[in-house]
């Protein structure tokens, strides 16, 4: 679970937003052949339906998520351990009893362990309280900030996954002010950004500005020399960071 701490509680959204990676401990109502469960598991791979269970703090309406991953690693009786990679939003242990359903044996999940949050996963980035009690201390004894950053991390790495653009320094106070992002602005962009998709705006040294709706794709960001590429949703840097290079317009 990612945890932000002051200013960097702003990209808390974005995160919500990132997909998942699960371990799952799903328990089979009776005994069903393991070649039968491993084809039925591929049948859960890509775009599903699901509606959301019972006890769910969204609506019960039928929706669609994405499933990335659905990895068989080991059956022993009824138990049946999965490795699930998916989209945000997607309910594991609704999964399980779709997947009990189709079946026709009946199915619920009996534990679950999130292996990774966006660029997050376990192996990198997790800590337990007593290392935050540890490094706490280190740093009350010595004074020293670096001790921290063993354990904490920039905002920006929070956004690895999402595509970004990088904008020229003199378009940084603008958008920290709200003005869309135009072409005459671009430096340069990573590709996968689609249009309406989501995309972050950076500066040049790397720091993050805002999070943006992009209005055009990559490709066709590339060929354009004018117009609006991007519209600011929510700015992520303190307006006073750069200097105001802007005037009256209501974009750079």
């Amino acid at each position: 679970m990612p945890i932000a701490l002051e200013g960097a509680t702003n990209v808390v959204q974005a995160l919500l937003k990132s997909g998942k990676e699960y371990i799952c401990l799903m328990r089979l109502h009776q005994t069903v052949p393991e070649g039968k469960v491993k084809r039925i598991l591929s049948e859960f791979q890509g775009r599903i339906f699901q509606r959301p269970p019972v006890r769910a703090s969204v609506k019960r309406r039928l929706r669609t998520r994405e499933i990335y991953y659905l990895d068989f690693l080991e059956m022993k009786e009824k138990h049946v351990l999965l490795k699930v990679g998916c989209e945000s939003g997607t309910y594991i242990r609704k999964l399980c009893f779709d997947i009990g359903e189709v079946l026709g044996c009946g199915a619920h999940m009996q534990e679950l362990r999130r292996t990774r949050a966006g660029p997050f996963t376990e192996n990198d980035g997790c800590v337990t309280l007593y290392d935050v009690l540890y490094h706490a201390d280190k740093w009350q004894e010595t004074d020293n900030k670096e001790n921290l950053r063993e354990i904490i991390h920039p905002k920006e790495k929070a956004l690895e996954l999402i595509p970004k653009i990088f904008i020229r320094t003199s378009a940084v106070s603008a958008i920290c002010h709200g003005a869309f992002v135009t072409a005459p602005g671009v430096l340069s962009l990573e590709t996968g950004i689609k249009r309406k998709g989501e995309v972050a705006i950076f500066t040049q040294k790397g720091e993050v500005v805002a999070l943006a709706d992009a209005l055009a794709s990559s490709e066709q960001i590339l060929n354009m020399d004018h117009g609006f590429v991007a519209k600011t949703v929510r700015v992520l840097m303190s307006r006073d960071m750069y200097p105001k290079m802007w005037g009256k317009s209501s974009s750079i």
